[in-house]
């Protein structure tokens, strides 16, 4: 499958599954930077999808990435993806399409339905996060109070002139230094951090992803870019914007037990989102726990019957 050029000279990998003239819907991976492997299929009936699976900037597939050293990620933000999203559903030929989004994906899901809710049938969020600024204050600082060892060995990681600021700026000046033993430790001490957090509420095992030292510093890259700006968003800007969403069916599933993002998040945005429905489930954030994926499968189920307008596939 061929990449997909888009500004700033950054070429976008996709691909797609299913039925070709099935309903089109389209995934936007967690993280940022988790990339989109195959696993997101797993949610889809593929007899009567088509479901398009995308790396978003300088992630997954997607070039440049962001584990190299002098990759600029100036041209990385909310509003850059939003049009990369709009740019592959124009190339192709796809008038609506659902849109399902997890953790991350959830914020650019709203950010692009948003923005274009013309172009949103339905849309399916899992783990539901709006990146806001309490929001990361809360998962590099609030939920301490629940694994302060862990938590302080975190903080620790960043020099001490630095630990009462913004941690997830001081980890993403550490993961650009010159000195590759100073990114390397960086991009360790991020990742073990994130796994103590998401993985909360399951029998709790090390994700095998960050063994890959691309991986690792690619995702911790892209995570502390977009955590230390609180997504390039106003403050509550997606809550507030949620009135624009209204007419498009949505469900929001999220775990009682997640730690990542408490479950008032969704709560207020399906109180602000006219017809939208919120399944709470007893589940952590990791999305691929067996009561969201059985609730997320649910949801989507139905597919609304929409038509490409042309398929340039």
């Amino acid at each position: 499958m061929p990449h997909l050029p888009v500004s700033d000279g950054n070429l976008l990998y996709w691909e797609a599954h299913g039925t070709p003239k099935g309903a089109p819907a389209i995934v936007l991976h967690g993280g940022p930077g988790s990339g989109c492997g195959e696993g997101w299929l797993n949610f889809f009936d593929l007899d009567v999808h088509r479901v398009h699976l995308l790396d978003q900037r300088n992630c997954g597939r997607s070039l440049p990435h962001a584990a190299e050293p002098e990759i600029d990620l100036s041209a990385n933000t909310t509003q850059h993806l939003v049009a990369d999203v709009e740019r592959l559903r124009e190339h192709l030929g796809i008038d609506r399409w659902t849109v399902l989004g997890g953790s991350w994906g959830s914020t650019l899901a709203l950010a692009y339905a948003e923005a274009h809710p013309e172009r949103v049938t339905d849309m399916v969020l899992f783990s539901v996060v709006t990146t806001t600024h309490r929001e990361v204050d809360w998962i590099t600082r609030g939920v301490a109070r629940l694994f302060p060892g862990r938590w302080e060995a975190f903080r620790d990681g960043v020099p001490e002139a630095e630990r009462d600021g913004n941690l997830a700026a001081a980890y993403s000046r550490l993961l650009h230094s010159p000195d590759p033993d100073v990114r390397d430790k960086a991009a360790r001490d991020w990742c073990t951090w994130e796994d103590t957090h998401v993985r909360f509420g399951t029998e709790f095992q090390r994700s095998p992803r960050y063994e890959d030292p691309v991986f690792r510093m690619c995702f911790a890259r892209l995570v502390t870019h977009y955590w230390k700006n609180a997504a390039f968003l106003g403050e509550d800007e997606l809550l507030r914007g949620a009135s624009r969403l209204a007419g498009i069916p949505g469900t929001l599933v999220h775990g009682r037990l997640d730690v990542s993002s408490s479950p008032d998040i969704p709560w207020n945005l399906a109180r602000a989102w006219p017809g939208s429905e919120l399944k709470i489930v007893d589940a952590g954030h990791y999305g691929g726990e067996d009561a969201m994926a059985a609730a997320v499968k649910a949801a989507l189920k139905a597919p609304a019957q929409v038509a490409y307008i042309t398929s340039t596939e």
